[in-house]
């Protein structure tokens, strides 16, 4: 059965006459019993039909019929088989967990937490809501219980995120820390100078024996018998402790004459601050265009709420409009209970764009990187950015030109080459200046004497003696490694071949770019098109929608023709929305791949929304 012949079954018997032919009447009758099937199963999972208006209560609250004749016996077997089919229904529900709605206008309590995340904005940010938490701090529970919303453009919103990203200010530091490793390598073409000092002190315990006299050497008869103080018997010996206390301390000079690898290793320096000054730039504009993309959904979601509360206010209002006319008995039941699905379904897709605009709010809060207790919300108007100025071309050109996504590739190429040319200076000679001067003080003292066998060695026992020097030296160091069985030469076509791999991620990246910008620019047109033709939707169907509830009050259209003009109606107001963020979102893409930013992480940073037509 076509299903203007089920819409028109579905009205009033005066509404559509009384000379239905009975062939008409069994031809249709099986597709009448899928449809009131369908309709009994949607209002029972919704809630709508009540204890007593359950599949099976209702298949037995259809008035009683006389025997048919025989001509209608098969219209009876098909009603026999829908009120079985509606008893297994009941069968297979579950009892509702919540009594009957008695009201049928009312409408269910929302969430007290989705309430608290759908607040309205108390006021625009103040600059204490925009300065971001210690990074290893976690939120207090109070900060998470005393939150608020605060309305904040996109301009504020980008001028956040550039200020509190956790990762810009990581790259910010990656950048600090690679101009310190040029200062480093710059460092190696100087001397170097150290200064050293030790001390300390010493003791130890000795004893000096004679194994033979020293009386027959002819020193004379100071060494010989009997009175020669300085004559030592065989056997004679001497015990002593010493004690010293010794310091020393100079300066040392070194200083590379020669050496091959410095030149690339300051080159290799400078090419990774070039690469993370690129880096920070191309963050920069993926950061914008995440916090764009985060802005403008949520203006989205804020209009969805807006368009979905709106029409759940006018199926109230078409509701109590069918009531008053079924209990004027201008339209039937079923006008009712249709309103009522529709109704429940309407508070369903409100909920859940509630929901939505809760997360998109806390999405947006992660990416500017706010305080626990701050909630953002957008204070701009849904505006559409204007028509991309450059064609595709161009685009593309400007793209390639400056890009830091790209210079960042170069710079790596240029890091892994410098780096292979310093690793296999290895192999090559080096020639290194030293020099040194210091001087050494020391002072020893001996005691505890024990004489042995005659005595020995009297003039060498100095109770307390001391000994100062100075000394220097001066001269030249020079090595060359002649073999390290292929190591160093290994290392060195290592970084040869990374760096000739980044040829192809370059060409890549590349191609990626050209691919985001097409996207983006094809897409942008689409957008504006249908964004048009949306405009000219929303006019057509308000002008449905306000013909057709008319003539619904005056009883000349059905109620499926009010719900399917309304659907429509909201539907174009959604794709009227949902294209206006297109556009300004596919804009912010293609602004993100041509946006000038600045490479130095010390120079102000100025949100750009727009660009001229000659980048």
């Amino acid at each position: 059965m076509p299903r203007a012949a089920v819409r028109e079954s579905a009205r009033p018997p005066q509404a559509r006459g009384r000379s239905i032919q009975q062939t008409d009447l069994l031809e249709g009758l099986n597709g009448t019993t899928v449809a009131i099937r369908n309709r009994a199963l949607i209002l029972v999972l919704l809630g709508i039909i009540p204890a007593h208006g359950t599949p099976a209560a209702l298949a037995a609250s259809l008035p009683a019929r006389k025997a048919p004749p025989q001509s209608t016996a098969l219209v009876e077997r098909s009603w026999q088989r829908l009120d079985a089919e509606l008893r297994a229904l009941d069968r297979l529900l579950p009892s509702e967990p919540e009594p009957p709605v008695a009201d049928v206008l009312s409408t269910p309590e929302l969430p007290a937490n989705l309430i608290r995340a759908n607040q309205p904005a108390t006021g625009p940010i103040q600059p204490a809501d925009t300065v971001a938490g210690l990074p290893l701090d976690l939120p207090t529970p109070q900060q998470l219980q005393a939150g608020g919303v605060a309305s904040l453009s996109l301009e504020q919103a980008l001028a956040i995120a550039f200020a509190n990203s956790a990762s810009l200010q990581a790259q910010r530091e990656q950048v600090a820390a690679a101009l310190a490793s040029i200062q480093a390598a710059i460092g190696t073409y100087w001397p170097t100078i150290s200064a050293f000092a030790n001390g300390g002190y010493e003791g130890s315990r000795s004893t000096t024996t004679a194994k033979k006299p020293n009386d027959n050497l002819g020193f004379g008869p100071n060494f010989e018998l009997p009175n020669g103080p300085f004559y030592v018997p065989n056997g004679g010996s001497l015990g002593t402790t010493t004690g010293e206390w010794g310091v020393e301390g100079g300066l040392q000079l070194n200083y590379a004459l020669l050496d091959f690898a410095r030149t690339p290793t300051v080159r290799a320096a400078r090419a990774v601050l070039e690469r993370q000054r690129n880096t920070y730039a191309n963050q920069l504009r993926s950061l914008q265009l995440q916090v764009s993309e985060a802005y403008y959904s949520l203006q989205q979601e804020e209009q969805l709420v807006r368009v979905y509360d709106a029409n759940l206010r006018n199926d109230l209002v078409v509701l109590q409009d069918t009531l008053d006319l079924k209990q004027a008995g201008l339209v039937p039941r079923l006008d009712v209970l249709r309103r009522r699905a529709i109704q429940a379904a309407d508070e369903e897709t409100l909920i859940q764009a509630l929901a939505d605009r809760a997360v998109a709010r806390r999405q947006l809060a992660v990416l500017l990187n706010l305080p626990a207790s701050v909630t953002p919300s957008p204070s701009d108007p849904i505006v559409v950015q204007p028509r991309w100025p450059l064609d595709l071309e161009a685009s593309l050109l400007a793209a390639y030109r400056g890009n830091p996504e790209l210079e960042a590739i170069l710079a790596t190429r240029t890091t892994l080459a410098q780096q292979s040319q310093a690793t296999a200076a290895g192999l090559l000679p080096r020639l290194s200046l030293f020099a040194n001067a210091g001087g050494s003080g020391s002072q020893t003292s001996l005691g505890d004497f024990e004489l042995g066998g005659g005595g020995c060695c009297g003039s060498t026992a100095l109770p307390l003696s001391t000994n100062n020097g100075w000394d220097w030296s001066v001269g030249l160091t020079f090595t060359w490694l002649l073999f390290d069985a292929g190591t160093t030469a290994g290392q060195a076509r290592a970084l040869t071949k990374q760096a000739a791999a980044t040829a192809q991620q370059y060409a890549a990246s590349r191609n990626d770019i050209r691919l985001r910008i097409e996207q983006a620019f094809f897409n942008h047109e689409a957008s504006l098109a249908k964004l048009s033709s949306a405009r000219r939707g929303v006019a057509a169907a308000l002008e449905a929608f306000r013909d057709v509830r008319l003539r619904y009050l005056t009883g000349l259209d059905s109620e499926l023709n009010l719900s399917n003009t309304q659907d429509r109606l909201i539907n174009s107001l959604v794709r009227r929305i949902n294209a206006t963020v297109n556009v300004n979102i596919t804009y912010a893409k293609l602004l993100k791949e041509l946006l000038p930013m600045p490479r130095d992480p010390n120079e102000p940073i100025q949100p750009q929304l727009q660009i001229s037509s000659q980048p």
